[in-house]
């Protein structure tokens, strides 16, 4: 059976096909994304018409691709693009008139739960570290033999510190300065003691995978590799940092759409390293969306 999920995120709105089995297997049939940059539509708390434009104009362009597929089942959800905003319900029904689809809001902690289990689906770890970085929110999952220890949600994203920090379109040193401050403040609660050594951070997320084609590149890595060391990273952080010339030409060779987010997404995903002691972190090519697929429509299929 085709299965369609869509992800209404801070940053991009993604859409992804699946030819799922009746033994509960999956494989990727389409991809396609929409930047909609949702939160940098967010005006005093809340999500403006324009914004909410965005999100109606990114949808039916998903329908249109859908209907010329053929494919009927769809699922959407959203993440803090909709729910860290205080016109939550009003924006979700406005959504849904517009486009038809019923939308489900999912809690920080159900977000960092899927996007785990989606990891998963790929690497199949016993113990270690998840982190997803979005353009709003960061989610942080502990996990021990397979199971959840603890799934927290951080109030702090790539595009969030962007708009928060950023006069241009790169930042200066004081911004930088700016954003580590309130990522260490926006996550004091969840990185709080370090793990061993050995064990895995897991990344998934725009800005993971925008990382890992940085570290290809300047590290000059093959395609197969799915990792990054500590010292790679730092690598990829100091030839960000050599003038901001240089880091919009790295950009804008290797991640282009992201030209605005990467490097606030960049000290996100540092913190993260230096914060728990990872010596090492692994890109997952699945995330929040394989998660969702596997728990909610799996377990409806059943």
């Amino acid at each position: 059976m085709k299965q369609a999920v869509i992800d209404i995120g801070s940053n991009s709105m993604r859409l992804s096909v699946y030819e799922t089995t009746p033994a509960g297997g999956f494989s990727i049939l389409f991809k396609d994304k929409f930047m909609a940059g949702l939160a940098g539509y967010v005006e005093e708390g809340a999500l403006s018409q324009e914004g909410i434009d965005r999100a109606i104009l990114g949808l039916r362009g998903f329908r249109s691709t859908l209907e010329a597929l053929g494919i009927h089942n769809v699922a959407v959800f959203a993440t803090a693009s909709l729910r860290n905003i205080r016109n939550t319900r009003p924006a979700v029904e406005a959504i849904q008139r517009a486009t038809g689809f019923p939308i489900e809001v999912i809690s920080g902690q159900e977000e960092a739960r899927f996007g785990y289990l989606g990891a998963m689906e790929e690497l199949a770890l016993p113990d270690g570290l998840f982190v997803d970085i979005g353009g709003a929110s960061t989610e942080v999952v502990r996990f021990t033999r397979g199971q959840i220890v603890s799934a927290d949600s951080c109030p702090v994203g790539s595009l969030k510190l962007y708009r928060d920090w950023v006069k241009k379109i790169l930042p200066n040193h004081e911004a930088v300065l700016h954003m580590q401050a309130a990522i260490r403040q926006a996550t004091l609660r969840v990185v709080r003691q370090p793990i061993r050594q050995s064990l895995p951070l897991v990344c998934v997320g725009g800005t993971a995978r925008a990382a890992l084609k940085l570290t290809r590149r300047i590290c000059r890595l093959p395609e197969s590799v799915n990792w990054i060391s500590a010292q790679q990273l730092e690598e990829v952080v100091a030839a960000l940092s050599v003038s901001q010339k240089t880091a919009a030409d790295l950009i804008l060779k290797t991640e282009p759409e992201r030209i605005h987010t990467l490097i606030p997404g960049m000290l996100i995903l540092r913190h993260m390293v230096e914060g728990f002691g990872a010596s090492q972190l692994i890109v997952s090519k699945y995330g929040v969306r394989e998660g969702y697929l596997c728990q909610k429509i799996r377990r409806a299929a059943s």
